[in-house]
């Protein structure tokens, strides 16, 4: 029996607890939910993509807590996060594989663990002495890494998920988001964060649940390339009436939710079949539904997805 609550109302479909990530699915199309969040349906290297980012995550939340409540050097750090690192990555006496399993195209293998302690060392060394300085909590006193936050908001939902790291940058609070990519990162991947879901979601929460007026989102991103790591910081700003109008939308967005489920029909946006690097279920959605089921159980595996369930 799962121990975790769930995100749904009991015996039905309609979702009350909603992060940035099943929301961004409604949004993109009602079908994928369905596939995604409905039917717990996952692609091939999503798996891998979700864990390194996990991994990558919890070192720097490391490196920052070691520094801030141990007292640590920068190198004392260094050297604490890379052992755990490696610790965390040997299974069953192997080093993890991450994503070497798959196709030398495919990008997903640049997902290694050798790929992942470097890409940990080489930032944490560039941001050495980061003039972005970590918050500390206004009640715990700790510093603000690794948030996990659940807050209601209007009609019986919740709003639920983390923020890496909240910091104050030229006098100025903002959530800092720390992302990993094999893309290049040029003007063209960080004009998908602006306007974007993810980073509403973050600076809402940062002013609701932790009384943190943010000004919006620090994106420090990571492309993981073929020998190389590389680091580029951008910035997301978020004004009140901006907040403001993004959340009218998403009582409009969980509302259509809610009809979605209670009708049990979620309609296909085919007009985002080609979005988004190519949304996953494109080649299921091209089939008649009278055979989509097998295509999904020969393609996909089922792997649930619960805003509520901790990292």
């Amino acid at each position: 029996m799962d121990a975790h609550p769930q995100p749904f109302h009991e015996g039905t479909k309609v979702q009350w607890a909603w992060d940035s990530t099943s929301l961004g699915w409604l949004k993109e199309c009602p079908r994928k939910y369905q596939y995604h969040m409905i039917e717990q349906w996952r692609g091939r290297g999503e798996s891998i993509h979700l864990e390194y980012g996990i991994l990558y995550h919890a070192a720097l939340e490391e490196y920052d807590r070691m520094k801030l409540e141990g007292g640590m050097s920068h190198d004392d750090a260094v050297r604490w996060v890379v052992r755990e690192l490696l610790t965390k990555t040997w299974r069953d006496g192997l080093p993890w594989r991450g994503a070497k399993d798959l196709p030398a195209d495919d990008k997903a293998s640049l997902k290694s663990r050798e790929n992942l302690v470097r890409t940990v060392v080489w930032y944490l060394n560039k941001f050495k002495d980061d003039p972005a300085k970590t918050l500390m909590h206004p009640v715990t006193g700790k510093p603000m890494v690794e948030l996990h936050f659940q807050f209601e908001i209007e009609g019986g939902y919740s709003l639920c998920g983390y923020l890496d790291r909240v910091v104050e940058f030229q006098e100025q609070p903002f959530v800092m988001d720390r992302k990993t990519t094999t893309s290049t990162l040029g003007s063209y991947y960080f004009e998908q964060f602006d306007p974007d879901n993810q980073m509403s979601v973050y600076t809402v929460a940062s002013q609701v649940a932790f009384h943190t007026p943010v000004k919006g989102v620090i994106v420090d991103a990571a492309q993981i390339a073929v020998g190389f790591s590389r680091f580029v910081r951008s910035f997301v700003f978020k004004t009140a009436d901006q907040i403001d109008e993004w959340m009218k939308d998403l009582y409009v967005y969980l509302e259509q939710a809610r009809g979605y489920a209670e009708r049990g029909y979620w309609p296909q946006n085919d007009k985002s079949c080609h979005k988004y690097g190519g949304c996953a279920f494109r080649e299921i959605c091209s089939k008649s539904p009278q055979v989509r089921e097998k295509f999904l159980e020969t393609h996909f595996q089922r792997e649930p997805w619960n805003p509520l369930v901790p990292r």
